[in-house]
């Protein structure tokens, strides 16, 4: 079954990450492109992780895993090696309600990381439902080389036509005709 494709606002949502390691980084570091409520529990911490930790002033516990840690967190992610773990960790998850995902066992993910773009408020994200990760970062790499840097730009133009246009008719078309024309520019390049 496919994923239900989505975009979670974070301002109010913990996030745990289980684990230390380069997968918990490469997690840790998408993450931060969207929240900075992110607390860390791994008994060792990659020298890479820890600078990242620092630099963001993140909570990090330098432990392993105990029963209960994810109870007053929204979001859960074992990015550990030990598969039991990640098992017993899921089924814990259940009491508690918050989305869990894990590195190895599918069938006990609530959401998956997808492939993603992102340029100031534009985010793009690329899932083929865990099919072929080549794909999705094949695919992510042609839409990233084909949308400029400006896009960010615009889209903060259009932010400001949106906060000080009227709403209705006329500021719909206007915007709509804007974005036509702004795509025009650099699709046909």
């Amino acid at each position: 079954m496919s994923y239900f494709p989505t975009f979670l606002k974070f301002d109010d949502k913990k996030i745990l990450i289980i684990g230390g390691g380069k997968i918990a980084n490469n997690k840790l570091t998408h993450l931060l492109d969207f929240t900075h409520n992110i607390t860390i529990i791994t008994p060792l911490v990659s020298s890479d992780m820890q600078e990242i930790i620092n630099q963001n002033s993140l909570q990090c516990y330098t432990r392993s895993y105990e029963t209960g840690d994810i109870k007053d967190f929204d979001i859960v992610i074992a990015a550990i090696s030990d598969i039991p773990l990640q098992q017993i960790i899921f089924e814990e998850s259940r009491n508690y309600r918050c989305l869990y995902n894990c590195v190895d066992i599918k069938e006990c993910c609530d959401f998956i990381f997808p492939s993603y773009i992102k340029k100031g408020d534009l985010t793009i994200a690329i899932s083929t439902s865990g099919s072929s990760p080549a794909v999705t970062k094949q695919l992510r790499i042609y839409f990233q080389e084909k949308i400029p840097d400006s896009i960010k730009d615009f889209l903060e133009e259009m932010k400001n036509y949106r906060d000080t246009m009227p709403k209705g008719k006329q500021r719909m078309q206007f915007l709509e005709s804007k974005a036509k024309q702004y795509l025009n520019t650099w699709s046909n390049k």
